[in-house]
């Protein structure tokens, strides 16, 4: 039997700063427009991260982030983890984890799992982790 879920499509978030969060989003990390829709101070776009991987922005001058946020984070997986560190701090960005490198031990059948991630805060208040492995 062929799964009925594929993968991972896209993250929705809505912003306030539309402008902010274009250029954080496709200026320092490469997304790239896919399709957009709706004008301001409505507008919409599904940016491509890659590999069929979207992030989806909605345009809300309301919107007030929830304290903890309604997605607990975010990752994007990346092969040069410490440049996109340089370039998000390069932005203002907060970065709330620095770089480091962590082992997930495992629960089951797999050996711990190296990896190396950081964290920062997205122009919307959006938690965001940069996840780099060879193994997930």
């Amino acid at each position: 039997m062929s799964a009925l879920i594929s993968g991972f499509h896209h993250v929705c978030i809505k912003t306030r700063d539309w402008e902010r969060t274009r250029a954080f989003y496709c200026d320092t990390l490469g997304f790239t427009e896919k399709i957009a829709w709706r004008a301001a101070p409505q507008r919409a776009v599904m940016l491509d991260a890659g590999d069929g991987n979207y992030l989806e922005v909605f345009e809300d001058l309301t919107y007030t982030p929830a304290p903890n946020g309604a997605v607990i984070h975010f990752a994007l997986r990346t092969h040069q983890l410490d440049e996109v560190a340089a370039r998000v701090r390069a932005t203002g960005a907060k970065i709330t984890m620095e770089p480091k490198d962590a082992t997930i031990a495992t629960t089951n059948a797999h050996a711990p799992v190296p990896i190396r991630i950081f964290f920062c805060e997205g122009p919307s208040g959006e938690v965001v982790e940069f996840f780099q492995n060879s193994l997930t």
